[in-house]
C-alpha cells in the first residue's frame, strides 16, 4: 500500500535545519515515505543561516580547523556534493581556519545537493516569511504576517538565535546611543561593522567581550582597514581606530587551541578513557547535581594524569582532583594570572613551548569528548537540576575547550604590544554614560569611547525571547522552560513538552533554545549530529 505524503514545516533553516532534513532524507528514502516540506525563513540563502552567510566578511572565521571539521555529507549524497575541503576552491591545509562565508557557500550548495538527492521523497517549498504563530486543530498550522499555512503533520523549530530582549545594560546603552547619535554595533554581520569602521579613524572603540567574536572584530578593525601582521609585529595602515578597549567580567581571554595536528594529538583520550567517560555519563544523568559532577570529574582524572605525565608536566592525583573540585564549586578561581600573562602562557602551551597546565589539559580532553557528552546527556531524560549543573560545568570549561586559533591569540598580544589595544579597563570596568560616549573606569584609568561594539552572544534564555511565535507559544503553554534562564523542555528526539508535562506530538525544537534539555548546542558538529537523527527517527515512527 502506498504511504500517503506527510507534511512538514521547518521554521528557521540554517545548518541545523539542513542537518535535520539530511537525517530525515536518509530514513525517508529507506522507507519510501514522501514529505511535502515548507521552509519558513526570511533569508535567500538556505542552509547557511546568518552566522555563515556567504556574503559575510572573510575575516570572520571558524574557531575549528579544517582537519576536525567533521561534517561530511551522508553517503547517500556523495554523488552530489563532496566534503567541504574537497568542494572549496581554496586549497586549505589541515590546520587552516576557514572563513565563515566559505562554509556558508558550501552549506547553501549542500542544501541544493540534498534537494537533488531526495527529489523522489521531498517536495520542498521556500516561504520567505517569518512564522509568527502556531496553532493546532486538524494538524499544526503556521501563521505569517499575511497568510496561514497548513495543516502540517510535523513542525520543526530550528530558529538559531531568535530576537531577544536586550539585557539591562544593553537596553540602557541602546537608548543612550540613540539619544546622542553614538555608534553602538553588534559584532555581526562583520561586513556592516567594517563599513562603519571606516569612520572611526580618530575614535576610541570599546568592545564588550573577550571571547571568540572579539577576535573577529579585531581582525576587522585592523586587517580589514589595511593593517598587516608580519614577523611578529603589526604595521598600521593609518585607518585604524585611535584605540581599542576590550573588556569582560574577568578580563581573561580564552585559551587557544593547540597549534598543530601533531600537538593536538597529545591530548587525545584513549579508547578505554572514552568508554569510561561514557559509562560515567550514563551514571551521572541519573544522579543529583553534586554527585553527577563528581562522577563526571572522576572520569577525567585518569586521562588528565596520563597526558600531563606524557607532556613532562606530571601532577599528583590529589592536585588534579583538587583542580576539578574547585572548578565545580568556583569555576575560574584557579585562573589568577592577568590578561597578558594568560595570553603568553596559553600561547606557549598551544605551541608546546612549555608544559600544559591541569586546566589546559582538562579543557582539551573536554573538547575531544564533546560528541560523547552530547550523546550521553542529550539522549537521556535528565532531571532539570542535574542538567543545569552539567550545562554550567560545560559552559565554564569553554574558556579552554572552545578557544580560538592560536594565531588569533598571537594577534591580540601583538596589538597589545603595539599599543593599539589597551588593557587599561579590561576587567569589569565601571561604565559611565556621557554625551560623547561611554567612559570606562577601572582603578585609576578612565577612558572615553564614542564607539561601543557588543561581542557577547545572548544567553538562550526562553523568557527573554521576543520573537512573536515563541512568546505566544509560551503564553499558551505549548513551550515551557526547563528553569529560569534556560531553554525549552524537550524530549531526546526534540519533541516539546508543554506546561502540563505533556509531549506535543509533532512539534519539535532543535538547537540552542533547548539548552538545559540538551547540552553543547553551540557547535556546528551538533547541527549534523545525533540530535537530528533522533528527531528524524521520531518523525518516521509517527509516520508509519
Amino acid at each position: 500500500m502506498k504511504t500517503p505524503t506527510r507534511t512538514l514545516a521547518v521554521i528557521g533553516f540554517g545548518p541545523r535545519g539542513l542537518g535535520a532534513l539530511e537525517a530525515l532524507a536518509i530514513e525517508a528514502m529507506k522507507r519510501n515515505i514522501r514529505f511535502k516540506i515548507d521552509i519558513f525563513d526570511t533569508l535567500d540563502v538556505l542552509g547557511a543561516g546568518p552566522n555563515f552567510h556567504p556574503e559575510e566578511d572573510s575575516l570572520c572565521i571558524l574557531n575549528i580547523p579544517v582537519r576536525i571539521l567533521d561534517i561530511d555529507p551522508p553517503a547517500c549524497m556523495s554523488d552530489h556534493i563532496a566534503p567541504f575541503a574537497e568542494w572549496s576552491a581554496t586549497d586549505y591545509g589541515g590546520d587552516d581556519f576557514p572563513p565563515r562565508a566559505d562554509l556558508g557557500a558550501y552549506l547553501e550548495a549542500r542544501f541544493a545537493a540534498l534537494r537533488d538527492t531526495a527529489r523522489d521523497v521531498f517536495n520542498v517549498t521556500h516561504i520567505k516569511a517569518k512564522a509568527r504563530a502556531l496553532s493546532r486543530d486538524d494538524g499544526w498550522h503556521v501563521t505569517t504576517k499575511d497568510q496561514h499555512y497548513g495543516p502540517y503533520d510535523e513542525v520543526l523549530l530550528s530558529p538559531g538565535q531568535p530576537a531577544t530582549k536586550l539585557d539591562p545594560q544593553m537596553k540602557e546603552w541602546t537608548d543612550h546611543a540613540q539619544d546622542h547619535k553614538l555608534d553602538l554595533l553588534h559584532a555581526y554581520p562583520g561586513a556592516k561593522l567594517l563599513a562603519a569602521a571606516h569612520d572611526w579613524q580618530d575614535k576610541t572603540v570599546a568592545i564588550r567581550g573577550l571571547g571568540l567574536s572579539t577576535h573577529d572584530v579585531l581582525r576587522l578593525l585592523t586587517i580589514g582597514l589595511g593593517g598587516r601582521f608580519e614577523r611578529g609585529a603589526y604595521t598600521r595602515s593609518g585607518r585604524e581606530p585611535r584605540k581599542i578597549l576590550p573588556f569582560s567580567r574577568d578580563g581573561l581571554p580564552p585559551a587557544p587551541k593547540p597549534a598543530t595536528a601533531e600537538i593536538d594529538r597529545l591530548f587525545d583520550p584513549t579508547r578505554g578513557e572514552i568508554e569510561a567517560f561514557k559509562a560515567a555519563l550514563t551514571q551521572a544523568v541519573g544522579q543529583d547535581p553534586d554527585d553527577a559532577l563528581k562522577t563526571i570529574c572522576a572520569a577525567l582524572v585518569p586521562p588528565a594524569m596520563r597526558i600531563l605525565a606524557e607532556c613532562d608536566a606530571a601532577q599528583s592525583r590529589p592536585a588534579v582532583e583538587q583542580w576539578l573540585a574547585t572548578e565545580r564549586d568556583d569555576p575560574g578561581a584557579q585562573d589568577i594570572q592577568d590578561t597578558i600573562a594568560t595570553l603568553r602562557v596559553t600561547i606557549d602551551m598551544a605551541h608546546q613551548r612549555i608544559a600544559p597546565s591541569i586546566g589546559y589539559v582538562i579543557g582539551q580532553i573536554w573538547r575531544k569528548m564533546q560528541n560523547d557528552l552530547r550523546s550521553g546527556v542529550n539522549g537521556a531524560v535528565v532531571a532539570p537540576d542535574t542538567a543545569i549543573a552539567i550545562v554550567g560545568f560545560d559552559g565554564a570549561l569553554k574558556r579552554y575547550s572552545y578557544g580560538p586559533p592560536v594565531t588569533a591569540s598571537e594577534q591580540l598580544l601583538t596589538l597589545i604590544d603595539d599599543g593599539l589595544v589597551s588593557l587599561q579597563a579590561v576587567e569589569d570596568p565601571d561604565i559611565l554614560m556621557e554625551p560623547d560616549g561611554w567612559r570606562l573606569v577601572e582603578e585609576d584609568a578612565a577612558l572615553l569611547a564614542p564607539v561601543m561594539i557588543d561581542a557577547v552572544l545572548p544567553n538562550p534564555s526562553l523568557e527573554n525571547i521576543t520573537a512573536p511565535l515563541f512568546k505566544r507559544a509560551m503564553d499558551e503553554g505549548s513551550i515551557t522552560a526547563v528553569a529560569e534562564g534556560f531553554g525549552a523542555q524537550t524530549r531526546p528526539d526534540g519533541s516539546l513538552v508543554d506546561r502540563n508535562g505533556t509531549v506535543q506530538n509533532g512539534l519539535s525544537l532543535l538547537g540552542r533554545l533547548s539548552l538545559g534539555s540538551v547540552i553543547a548546542t553551540d557547535s556546528l558538529h551538533d547541527c549534523f549530529g545525533a540530535s537530528t537523527h533522533r528527531w528524524a527517527a521520531g518523525v518516521i515512527d509517527r509516520s508509519t
